[in-house]
């Protein structure tokens, strides 16, 4: 079976400048300023079709970038990414205008995606009953909660119907019922082959629902298996860094986030040197 998702020495890097006139002096020079950051690096995963995958790992180990890289919200730096189908995010207020309402923003995101008016207004009322938001639907979106923001996310993308569905700690904000009834959803996805990708610091949520895991550890693969193998994996980690002390895990840290890091600096002969790695 082909894959329906496939990343080939994937990398994503960022520059980062210790203050705003550094870009602009790196743009008039053409001297390179700053710190290269890698986001992601040499990512490589393949998923068939109708694939679950959970997305996990501590805090800063690149699960958002996955999740924009997946979405084909950004382009990799470095790297080939095969999408076999049209992808949708899902996140607390992924792509919604907090200026406008609810409204608005359903006929923004789904001009956006590249539907029709008349596609839109069809799917309308599908949109406003899965959100359940009430008479908010016509208020501005930055009158919202945390919630209600990723009810409407979550409703919009559902019911476009795309192939390949990214969640990413959308559930973690909702009541239980309707996080129920995302899962209900998603389960009907699942049972059409779609791909899933589900990103969650709820290492429960992942077990019950992923079929795969991929575990990110500051930009890289740690591990890419069966759910319950990873997951047997990573709680032995979160068991082994939680009994660290405060010192120990920034130690852990720092040495994790050097790797990612490379520190450019002007040579005067229009050059760039590597001084740290």
């Amino acid at each position: 079976m082909s894959a329906h998702v496939k990343f080939e020495n994937v990398s994503k890097r960022y520059t980062l400048y210790r203050k705003p006139m550094d870009k602009l002096t790196e743009m008039m020079t053409g001297k390179a300023r700053g710190k290269q950051f890698y986001a992601l690096k040499e990512v490589s995963f393949e998923v068939p079709p109708g694939e679950v995958v959970g997305i996990i790992g501590i805090n800063g180990s690149g699960k958002s970038t996955m999740s924009n890289l997946l979405a084909d919200v950004m382009p990799p730096t470095h790297g080939r990414i095969t999408l076999a189908g049209k992808p949708s995010l899902i996140a607390i207020s992924s792509g919604l205008n907090g200026n406008l309402s609810g409204m608005d923003n359903i006929e923004l995101k789904g001009l956006m995606l590249g539907l029709t008016k008349k596609e839109i207004e069809a799917l309308t009322p599908d949109i406003i009953d899965f959100a359940d938001i009430g008479d908010f639907i016509h208020q501005p979106v930055k009158t919202y909660s945390s919630g209600m923001k990723a009810r409407l996310g979550f409703a919009i993308s559902i019911n476009i119907d795309p192939d390949i569905l990214i969640v990413d700690e959308a559930l973690s904000v909702g009541d239980q019922t309707f996080t129920d009834k995302c899962i209900r959803r998603m389960n009907e996805f699942k049972k059409k082959g779609k791909t899933i990708f589900f990103i969650s610091h709820s290492i429960n949520q992942v077990r019950d629902f992923c079929t795969k895991v991929l575990w990110l550890e500051y930009g890289e693969v740690r591990m890419y298996g069966s759910s319950k193998d990873v997951i047997k994996e990573y709680n032995k980690f979160l068991f082994w860094f939680r009994h660290l002390t405060k010192e120990q895990q920034a130690q852990f840290k720092q040495s994790k986030q050097a790797v990612r890091t490379t520190v450019l600096a002007d040579t005067g002969l229009g050059e760039t040197t590597i001084l740290a790695r």
